[in-house]
């Protein structure tokens, strides 16, 4: 085994040694792989609160392995605290800062391994950026999901009582029984949202032990998987396998693969660039739309499907899905087990792991007076729930760079459509009008100036919900945006349209009337007519210029702090709205 960076560290730094010491190590310890330990875990939310002790959990397994870790904590904000106010704004910049400090702690003193742990929206893609860029030996340790609540009840239908509250539907009695009984327990939320896709991409792309994404947070199991992923972590360090062996092309295209077969987030296009990036390597919206093309999906789970996100892992979680497409994916990739994705299949088959699952549905069927199979959750590749992927990139003259339309949450009477434009230049008129029914059959509300550089781009979840949640208006208006969407949202929402408002992109050039055709089967987002007039396209071309020569750009939003640091440095959503200086 070569020589550890830990131990080389010390030769150079003559004051590492007391200073471990002052922390608490032992002398023996100094000299052991020492493996940093990096969590989100703090008081900020359910899907964090929780995973101080699956770092205790990792600690211990990192001691029997003959390792020290070391716990370092970089608490991540909760998107569902902060919608419908502005401090929705910081949510995707704090990804970018999670993983400023995760370089920041392991590159400051380096460690010859780690381990990740994470739940929810940011905080996961946050550390596998981090964990990249690093490019350390490492594990991931996804934290889980919360249980769902009485009748099933899980978080993303919140947004449904709000909207129904708001237009008198139902009384503030009901609305204080959903919102005391949607959180029961820690974890992320119990839907296939941001957090929850991106445990589940944690370990298709191979970064985090199989069968260990999307458990019940409240499950002793998950502790037995970070004591696991602590004793591989050391293993790891030893035999010297990192992220860039692990993540490849082909890794990646795997989690798109299984993106496409549970519905995952749109904001998983946001996140996955971000993680490519970060190892030199570059997928894009187009890379999505070319894979989610005839791919199977299979998932019922919310948002798009009936149950809890708890029911994934009880019908076998990642690995069931990947069986399922076992025949499309890249079953040669490396995974942080030392062995290959194929051969990591092929053990849970034999280890027992599904009849483990089976128990876990059981009891849940028994719980719920339910009756489901594994194959009620999971459907098979040949009898799916939709044959033609989950999401699309739409292109057009209102978005040439392209736009994200999850249409296995839209309503098929608005794959095609011509829409009259309603431009609205932020989050809070659009809804305002929705809610007081300004906003008709037929119109295309347009909410601009809330991409990266416009507002940090913030989620436009109650918007959405406020429109799908409304039985007329949900299957007959659309809403398109250059900012994003929660992955709770549901119905005719497009979003990431780009270029943005902010860098003068078409859509900061709609006006009042304007048509604007919607062709998901030909993915088409383009503007078609004016004054409620179809135009040819030169015709409209030519009015865009028109318009493009008397455009102001709006001052930016932020001045200061770390607003304004996205503001002038995010790059386009389709790239993955990560930081770049050049």
């Amino acid at each position: 085994m070569p020589e550890l960076i830990s131990q080389k560290m010390r030769r150079l730094a003559p004051e590492m040694d007391p200073l471990r010491l002052g922390t608490g190590w032992t002398l023996e310890d100094l000299g052991k792989p020492q493996i940093l330990v990096e969590s989100t875990f703090g008081d900020s939310h359910p899907g964090s609160g929780h995973l101080d002790r699956l770092a205790e959990a990792a600690c211990r397994g990192i001691a029997e392995a003959g390792g020290k870790g070391a716990r370092y904590f970089c608490t991540d904000m909760c998107d569902g605290e902060s919608q419908g106010t502005d401090g929705i704004n910081y949510s995707l910049v704090s990804r970018e800062l999670i993983a400023d400090m995760i370089e920041i702690h392991g590159g400051a003193t380096p460690f010859d391994g780690g381990v990740f742990i994470a739940s929810c929206d940011k905080g996961m893609p946050a550390s596998l950026m981090g964990l990249c860029r690093l490019n350390i030996p490492a594990v991931v340790i996804p934290g889980g999901t919360m249980n769902a609540g009485p009748e099933l009840l899980t978080l993303e239908q919140l947004g449904m009582y709000s909207a129904k509250y708001e237009r008198g539907e139902i009384d503030e009695e009901k609305l204080t029984w959903a919102k005391c009984n949607a959180c029961p327990s820690c974890g992320a939320c119990s839907f296939i949202g941001t957090a929850s896709t991106m445990q589940i991409m944690a370990e298709a792309m191979g970064l985090a032990l199989p069968g260990s994404a999307l458990m019940p947070a409240t499950s002793p199991d998950l502790e037995d998987y970070a004591f696991r992923a602590g004793k591989q972590a050391v293993a790891l360090a030893k035999c010297g396998l990192k992220p860039s062996d692990i993540v490849t092309m082909e890794s990646l295209e795997n989690a798109i693969l299984v993106h496409a077969a549970i519905s995952g987030s749109t904001n998983t296009l946001l996140h996955l660039p971000a993680i490519a990036h970060e190892l030199g390597l570059t997928i894009d919206g187009d890379t999505f739309d070319r894979l989610h093309r005839g791919a199977h999906f299979l998932l019922d789970i919310r948002p798009t499907g009936r149950w809890p996100a708890e029911f994934f892992y009880y019908a076998g979680g990642v690995p069931a899905i990947m069986e399922e497409l076992r025949p499309f994916l890249h079953l040669n990739v490396m995974t942080v087990t030392g062995k290959t994705l194929g051969e990591n299949l092929d053990e849970l088959k034999q280890n027992g792991f599904y009849g483990r699952c089976q128990t876990w549905l059981d009891e849940a069927n028994a719980r719920c007076g339910l009756s489901l199979t594994r194959q009620d959750i999971i459907h098979p590749y040949d009898s799916p729930l939709g044959a033609d992927g989950s999401v699309a990139v739409l292109r057009g003259n209102l978005a040439p760079d392209g736009a994200v339309i999850k249409h296995t949450a839209c309503p098929p009477e608005m794959f095609s459509a011509v829409l009259r434009a309603r431009p609205f230049d932020s989050e809070e008129e659009a809804i305002d009008a929705i809610l007081h029914h300004r906003v008709s059959p037929g119109d295309a509300v347009i909410i601009r100036y809330e991409g990266p550089k416009g507002s940090g781009m913030p989620e436009m979840f109650y918007t959405s919900e406020a429109i799908s949640s409304d039985k007329e208006l949900g299957r007959s208006i659309a809403l398109i945006t250059d900012g994003r969407f929660s992955g709770a949202s549901t119905g005719p929402v497009i979003g990431h349209c780009s270029p943005e408002a902010q860098d003068g992109g078409p859509i900061a050039l709609v006006e009042e009337g304007d048509l604007i055709l919607i062709d998901v089967p030909n993915r088409i987002l383009s503007l078609v007519g004016v004054n409620g007039q179809m135009i040819t396209p030169q015709e409209m071309e030519r009015i865009l210029t028109r318009r493009r020569r008397s455009w102001v750009p709006k001052p930016l939003k932020y001045r200061t702090g770390a607003l304004r640091l996205f503001s002038e440095h995010a790059t386009s959503p389709m790239k993955g709205a990560y930081l770049a200086f050049d």
